[in-house]
């Protein structure tokens, strides 16, 4: 297997330094914005930047109602589903939804339906699903890759979304903890707030640099397991991280009540195991300078 080309739909907060570290590491790399201009400011960074806004019916800035969904019955102009298809259809593709299901819980399986219809019958060597821990429920055990459950209403929708691509294309599922690095400091996350829940629950988390870091090795490695974890390795309580956290930045410690919550533990040791992929940051506590 040689990857030589890599397109990744939606280049935000990750997906754009993903892009960049990739054209780094040599690949020719195509990514996604929801704005034509801001698509077209990608090739500063050497990325070909295409727009794709999955659920705008003036798709592309071109005046046209083509959502492509199956209940609204308009399809895309043979021409413009051609130009995507030419972004979409790289070696590897790397699907960066941000899910959104508290607002339009539907919205998201919509929209990766829809790009699923622009992926077509493409013979991608790999597909990378950028997922989330959200799917595991919180039982006070370590959970590891088997453990997924619907068991809210989000995580029902967070599954059904996975299985859209596991069946059709050989693809990766990689399922992030909380994200945090640079613009997304913890500190703000419960800074001032009173009398919170879980001061003993153990924080699950993982830095940008290894979110880049393990696409990457997802990227360059032979052989992988359909689903991987992410979260760092230690896991220090809710209250001494998000103290330490707020300290960090100056800002009024969060407090904790007496309540208790059951604790959610992400083990996300298989993909070191298996791919010899190493963590730049082991410890939540660590990560903290690095935001």
């Amino acid at each position: 297997m040689k990857i030589n080309t890599v397109s990744i739909v939606g280049c935000g907060w990750f997906g754009l330094p993903l892009a960049k570290q990739l054209v780094k590491l040599g690949y020719q790399v195509s990514g996604s914005k929801r704005e034509r201009g801001a698509a077209n400011k990608l090739q500063r960074d050497g990325i070909q930047g295409f727009s794709l806004d999955l659920d705008n019916h003036e798709f592309n800035g071109q005046g046209l109602e083509t959502d492509n969904f199956p209940h609204h019955g308009v399809a895309l102009t043979s021409e413009l589903q051609s130009q995507l298809q030419a972004s979409l259809h790289a070696d590897a593709l790397v699907i960066n939804i941000p899910p959104s299901i508290r607002k339009l819980p539907y919205a998201y399986l919509n929209r990766l339906e829809f790009l699923k219809s622009l992926m077509a019958k493409h013979a991608y060597q790999r597909v990378i699903f950028i997922s989330t821990t959200g799917v595991y429920p919180a039982t006070g055990k370590p959970m590891t890759e088997g453990d997924a459950a619907p068991h809210s209403p989000s995580s029902k929708i967070l599954l059904q979304a996975e299985s859209l691509f596991l069946p059709d294309y050989p693809t990766c599922v990689l399922r992030f903890s909380g994200l945090i690095g640079p613009a997304r400091h913890p500190g703000r996350f419960l800074a001032g707030k009173k009398d919170l829940p879980g001061m003993d629950a153990p924080v699950n988390l993982v830095h940008l640099d290894d979110c880049i870091g393990a696409v990457s090795c997802l990227l360059s490695s032979e052989t992988i397991s359909p689903i991987y974890n992410l979260c760092a390795p230690g896991h220090p309580s809710r209250l001494d991280f998000y103290a330490q956290a707020a300290e960090h930045l100056s800002l009024e410690l969060p407090t904790f009540g007496k309540e208790i919550q059951v604790a959610k533990i992400i083990d996300g040791s298989k993909i070191t195991k298996e791919l010899g992929f190493n963590y730049r940051h082991n410890s939540p506590l660590d990560m903290l300078d690095k935001c």
